[in-house]
């Protein structure tokens, strides 16, 4: 039956040590999906690009519940996650000659008994511990997995989009698309594929800094930068790039 069904795609998630995402997932009643998707369209000797969507299908915000004006909005928490599955469907539609991997964590960010709480520590597939200081930051969460196990596929690029932060609308309101990369190349080419396409995106800022104010006191990280530096979007980059093999090209789209 249905509760069966929540067990097994909940206990697979935990089997496959993603307790960053299976935290998240322990709030709702609908069981979580971890999404894998291939399209194969070039040379199989050459090495697929991983694209990474966050999936989070309502966010209330979970123990740190969100204010209820707007709240309705939060069902569209998954537009990463529907624009790597849209994606990988336009490339398979269009016959591209190119190779892409899929990866879409998803589930609902919820209140109910068993919800993770503040200061409640997770720890993701890589083995990094997080100390969860907000609730309400968990597409980072749920990416945090994602990432890891994209890196382990080990793909040309890895491209992970998602509805982040509130602090990446404040910055460019809904006009840009911001997005992070150490890789000068990558962002070359990051930037010339918006403009053939239309897309308006602007390149934010990720350094060390940034990383740093990711810092948890008892754990390896904080899912919150604690600083009280602002920089809210770079400071979430900085902490995705925990779980990026630090060898494979990496961009982050807010």
């Amino acid at each position: 039956g249905r509760a069966g069904l929540i067990r097994h795609a909940r206990g697979k998630i935990k089997s496959e040590k993603m307790g960053s995402f299976f935290g998240v997932s322990l709030g709702s009643d609908q069981e979580p999906r971890f999404i894998v998707m291939e399209y194969t369209g070039g040379a199989k000797s050459k090495k697929p690009v991983a694209l990474v969507g966050k999936g989070l299908t309502f966010d209330s915000g979970g123990i740190s519940i969100k204010p209820s004006a707007g709240m309705e909005e939060m069902k569209y928490d998954m537009c990463g996650g529907a624009n790597v599955i849209g994606t990988i469907l336009a490339a398979a539609k269009l016959k591209l000659k190119v190779n892409l991997l899929g990866f879409v964590p998803s589930t609902e960010n919820m209140p109910g008994g068993a919800a993770i709480k503040p200061g409640d520590i997770l720890v993701a597939r890589n083995g990094k511990s997080i100390e969860v200081n907000n609730t309400d930051a968990e597409g980072r969460l749920i990416l945090a997995d994602a990432l890891v196990y994209a890196s382990e596929k080990k793909p040309a690029a890895i491209f992970d989009m998602a509805t982040l932060t509130g602090a990446m609308s404040v910055a460019l309101g809904n006009i840009h698309c911001g997005f992070f990369t150490r890789n000068d190349d990558l962002a070359k080419k990051t930037k010339a594929a918006a403009k053939t396409s239309g897309e308006l995106v602007w390149q934010m800022p990720l350094v060390d800094f940034h990383v740093s104010d990711m810092k948890g006191t008892y754990a390896d990280l904080s899912n919150v930068s604690t600083s009280g530096r602002g920089a809210g979007s770079a400071t979430a980059a900085g902490f995705l790039e925990q779980f990026v093999d630090e060898e494979i090209p990496w961009a982050h789209f807010d």
